[in-house]
C-alpha cells in the first residue's frame, strides 16, 4: 500500500476547496432595486429570466389562484431575498426545497432558502398563492379593476403584484408565459400569442406566451366576455383585438379607432424600424376609468378614450411605446421622457401624415399657447419628480424638446436617430442622458445646451430660445408682418408687440382628447 503525501501547499488549497462559504459571505437581498422615485419598486440579488404563471380566476367571487415558477440568476451571495406581491401566500419553494417566508409592508414577500444561494447560480422558485385582487391595495390604491364580468390588471407604474409575484421594475425584464383558466364562456386576455385553447369541465383555459423581455408593469391580465378580432400586418405580424361585450355607446368608436392598429403598426415600422415584438393589438375593457396603457403587444384603453366618437391618436400613441417604452424601458422612472416624450411626438408625426396639422405646427401652437406663468413650464420632463411624472409637461413639452431637435439638425439626422435608438437598445433600459449622447453622436452636433433648455429648466423658454429652435414661427412671421405692414412710424412698435393669437391646429382637438391618457388615477 502506497500512502500519498501532500505537500503543505497542496493540503491548505485542497482544505479551502472543502470548507463551505461561511455565513457571513451570504447577504440579504435588497428590498428595492434603488429608484429614487419609488424605493420599494424590484429587488436586489437576482435577475429573472422568465415566468410562469399558471392562474385560476372566478369573476364572480373575484378569487385568483396561482401558482408562479421564477426562473432567475442570483447576482450576489443570498442568505435570503424578496419578491413583490399582494396577495397571500400558501407556500414558497426554492431549487424545490420549502423555504421559509413571512410578508412584510403590503408587498414584500421576504423568502429565506433552506440553504444559502451562491452568486451567479440558476435559481428557481415557486410561489403558491391567491385573494381577491380588488381587496389588495398597496400604497392606499388599487392596480385591478373590477369588472361586471371579470377583471383587469393594468396600471403604471406598478400592477403585477396584484396578480403575480416578481421583482416588480422596469430594470428586471424577463419572457413570460401566462396560463389561465376561466369559467366557460369567459375569456383571458394576456400579452403576446395565443399558444392554445382548451375547454374541460366547464372550465377554457388560455395560454399566452410573451417570448421577448418585458417590464413586470407591461404585463396585463383581463378576464371577462370579449368578442375578438385578428388580423395580421403588412409584415406578417398577428394583430388580435378584443371588446367587451358590454361597451355601450363607445363600442362603434372603439372598434373604428383599434381596427386601425395593424395600419398603425405598419406606418410605425417606417418611422422606428422594426417591431420588436411577436404580436400587436390592444384590447377594451369594461372598466370605469379614463386612462391608456402600453401593456406591451396588447394596449389596453379605457372606453372613456372614444367617448367623443373615434380617436386613431390614443392607438398611435400606445402602439408608439412599442419601441419607446416597452422594447427600450426607463433605466429608472425619472426617465420617463424616453417613453412618453417620443410617443406624444408620433401623435404629432401621425397628424403630420394624415394632413392635419404639421409637427411644427403643434409645436408652434403648443409653445404660443401656454403663458410664462402657467404651471406646464415648471415642470422638467428630465426629471419630473414622482408627483409629476405624468403630467402633461412631460407629454407635450417634452415632444417639444423633439421638434426643437428636429430643427436644429435637420430631418436627414432626426429620423435616423428615431429609427436607431430603439435598434441600438433594444429590449433594453436606457436614460435621458442616453439618449442626448445618441443624438449628438448620430448628428455630430453638441446638444446639452438645447436639451437643458427645453428637458430642464423650470421657466418657460424665451422667445430667443425658442426662435433658436425654430419654435413659434407662426407667430413670429405674423408679428414681423404686422410690423411690415405698420411701416416705420412709430405706431408700428406697439402693434408688433401685440401678442399674436396662436392658430390651432385641426388635429389638436383628438390629441387633446387623449390628455386623459396620462391619469393613472392613482
Amino acid at each position: 500500500m502506497h500512502r500519498r503525501i501532500l505537500a503543505p501547499s497542496v493540503l491548505a488549497a485542497s482544505l479551502l476547496l472543502a470548507i463551505p462559504a461561511s455565513a457571513a459571505d451570504f447577504t440579504p437581498g435588497a428590498s428595492g432595486i434603488g429608484d429614487p422615485y419609488y424605493p420599494a419598486s424590484g429587488n436586489g440579488g437576482y435577475d429573472v429570466s422568465h415566468y410562469d404563471l399558471r392562474l385560476k380566476y372566478q369573476p364572480t367571487t373575484d378569487v385568483l389562484e396561482g401558482t408562479a415558477t421564477i426562473q432567475a440568476t442570483t447576482t450576489q451571495n443570498l442568505s435570503r431575498f424578496n419578491l413583490d406581491l399582494g396577495l397571500a401566500v400558501s407556500e414558497v419553494r426554492v431549487n424545490g426545497k420549502k423555504a421559509k417566508f413571512v410578508k412584510e409592508g403590503d408587498q414584500e414577500l421576504v423568502v429565506t432558502p433552506v440553504t444559502p444561494l451562491q452568486k451567479g447560480k440558476s435559481l428557481s422558485v415557486v410561489v403558491r398563492y391567491a385573494g381577491k385582487p380588488s381587496e389588495v391595495k398597496i400604497g392606499g390604491w388599487t392596480a385591478w379593476h373590477r369588472t361586471p364580468d371579470g377583471g383587469v390588471a393594468a396600471q403604471e407604474p406598478d400592477s403585477a403584484a396584484w396578480w403575480f409575484p416578481s421583482n416588480d421594475h422596469p430594470l428586471d425584464k424577463a419572457t413570460y408565459d401566462v396560463s389561465v383558466s376561466v369559467p366557460e364562456g369567459h375569456s383571458a386576455i394576456s400579452n403576446g400569442t395565443l399558444q392554445s385553447q382548451s375547454t374541460r369541465y366547464g372550465w377554457t383555459r388560455f395560454n399566452w406566451r410573451s417570448n421577448k423581455p418585458q417590464a413586470s408593469y407591461l404585463a396585463t391580465l383581463a378576464v371577462g366576455k370579449f368578442d375578438i378580432t385578428t388580423d395580421t400586418t403588412e409584415n406578417g405580424i398577428p394583430v388580435l383585438n378584443a371588446y367587451s361585450k358590454d361597451l355601450g355607446d363607445n363600442e362603434g368608436a372603439a372598434r373604428a379607432s383599434i381596427e386601425r392598429t395593424a395600419e398603425v403598426t405598419d406606418w410605425l415600422t417606417e418611422v422606428f424600424g422594426p417591431y420588436p415584438f411577436n404580436a400587436t393589438g390592444g384590447y377594451v375593457p369594461n372598466v370605469t376609468s379614463g386612462y391608456a396603457l402600453e401593456t406591451q403587444t396588447r394596449p389596453f384603453y379605457s372606453p372613456r378614450q372614444f367617448a367623443n366618437g373615434a380617436n386613431v391618436s390614443v392607438v398611435v400613441h400606445e402602439i408608439a411605446h412599442q419601441w419607446y417604452g416597452d422594447s427600450v424601458s426607463v433605466n429608472h422612472w425619472k426617465d420617463i421622457w424616453v417613453n412618453e416624450g417620443f410617443a406624444r411626438y408620433s401623435q404629432w408625426l401621425w397628424s403630420e401624415k394624415e394632413g392635419e396639422g404639421t409637427a411644427q405646427e403643434i409645436a408652434d401652437y403648443v409653445y404660443a399657447s401656454r403663458a410664462a406663468d402657467d404651471p406646464f413650464w415648471t415642470v422638467k420632463p428630465g426629471d419630473p419628480g414622482p408627483d409629476n411624472q405624468f403630467h402633461i409637461a412631460v407629454y407635450d413639452r417634452g415632444a417639444l424638446a423633439l421638434q426643437a431637435l428636429r430643427n436644429k439638425i435637420g430631418d436627414k439626422d432626426f429620423f435616423a436617430i428615431l429609427k436607431g435608438w430603439p435598434q441600438a437598445n433594444k429590449y433594453g433600459n436606457a436614460r435621458v442622458a442616453d439618449f442626448v449622447k445618441y443624438a449628438e453622436k448620430i448628428s455630430n452636433k453638441p446638444l446639452s445646451g438645447l436639451f437643458d433648455t427645453w428637458l430642464y429648466q423650470t421657466s418657460k423658454p424665451s422667445a430667443t430660445a425658442a426662435a433658436k429652435a425654430g419654435l413659434a414661427e407662426k407667430a413670429a412671421r405674423a408679428r414681423a408682418s404686422v410690423t411690415a405692414k405698420a411701416g416705420p412710424s412709430r405706431s408700428a412698435a406697439p402693434l408688433a408687440g401685440k401678442p399674436v393669437k396662436p392658430v390651432q391646429p385641426k388635429s389638436w382637438k383628438k390629441i387633446a382628447e387623449t390628455n386623459s391618457i396620462h391619469d393613472h388615477e392613482h
